[in-house]
């Protein structure tokens, strides 16, 4: 077991062998993933963001450890002299639930850590924080396991409640098939984890009832937010809008959970612009390229190996309900 010193450090959270480092900006709104509220009540809210980001967690690798974040990351020291890997934890900023865990009239922030010791397996980590003054201190912190892909979260009265891709008795490490829901209660100064519920196999079965817009092209590269490209799984096809035209293509499963390919893609072709005719060209590119769905902090990945040589992660978050 590594041991994680009281030091800064920073973490790349994987989902199905594709590494996203410091994967999405933005918090959640209280109990769900969205945007914080504008405004908080100072006495009442849970931990805002820039807290969250340099506050200090303990019980990730050893029970006793301690480290501080610094802007949301901490990096150790090698485990032996001259190693090149070193122990790494990274809060995920695209997640932050916030709610009464404890029935003290005061929110308390949940949010995800990622950790990794610089091998293949990545550590998540449920982590609740409460306010402390005018600062923030972790009240607790639980094990959600090695490679896991975040769904969705949300609190549903005092406990904090998971969907996650994990991987089931024969899969292998790397491509998780398992939907899982899971729970925690918070019971003096621990998270107590309720029974696992499995809710099915990772298909392209999980998309359905889900509009999905394009937020990122690659890790680190966002889309832009107009043209808006739009993804849906209607009837065995994906649909929706690639910036201009509508278009439409067949998907069908792979041999291992979360694998895909897409077939010849159709199009409208309404004439536009230089801008969105740009957007339009590189989604269906990438999109023709599609070789993997993943789920990272509550947005799908589509991971692409496209024909004009660029591979990566296409992320996109759900359309919120109006």
């Amino acid at each position: 077991m590594t041991r994680y010193p009281s030091r800064r450090f920073s973490f790349a959270l994987s989902c199905a062998s594709i590494a996203v480092t410091a994967i999405l900006t933005g918090t959640a709104a209280a109990g769900s993933m969205g945007s914080e509220p504008a405004s908080a009540v100072a006495d009442s809210s849970a931990p805002a963001l820039d807290l969250l980001l340099n506050a200090s967690y303990h019980g990730v690798g050893e029970a006793d450890s301690l480290f501080t974040l610094s802007d949301g990351s901490w990096k150790g020291s090698p485990a032996a002299k001259g190693a090149a890997s070193v122990p790494a934890v990274t809060l995920v900023r695209d997640f932050r639930l916030a709610g009464d865990l404890d029935g003290d009239g005061r929110e308390d922030a949940v949010v995800v850590l990622a950790a990794s010791t610089g091998g293949t397996g990545e550590m998540s980590y449920l982590a609740v924080v409460a306010r402390d003054g005018a600062g923030s201190r972790n009240v607790a912190t639980a094990a959600v396991g090695d490679r896991v892909q975040l769904r969705a979260g949300r609190i549903e009265g005092r406990r904090v409640v998971l969907d996650l891709v994990q991987a089931g008795a024969d899969d292998a490490a790397c491509c998780p098939g398992d939907l899982v829901t899971r729970s925690w209660e918070l019971k003096s100064g621990s998270l107590l984890e309720g029974e696992r519920v499995v809710t099915g196999r990772l298909s392209l079965e999980a998309l359905v009832g889900a509009d999905w817009i394009l937020r990122a092209w690659n890790v680190g590269d966002a889309a832009p937010a107009s043209p808006a490209v739009s993804l849906k799984l209607d009837g065995g096809r994906f649909v929706g809008s690639s910036g201009c035209n509508r278009y439409f293509t067949d998907v069908r499963p792979g041999p291992m959970p979360g694998d895909l390919s897409v077939g010849r893609i159709g199009a409208t072709r309404m004439v536009c612009g230089e801008a969105e005719n740009a957007v339009e060209t590189r989604f269906l590119q990438r999109l023709a390229g599609a070789r993997r769905m993943q789920f990272v902090a509550g947005r799908l990945g589509l991971s692409y190996a496209a024909a004009d040589g660029h591979h990566g992660v296409m992320l996109f978050e759900r359309r919120s309900q109006p």
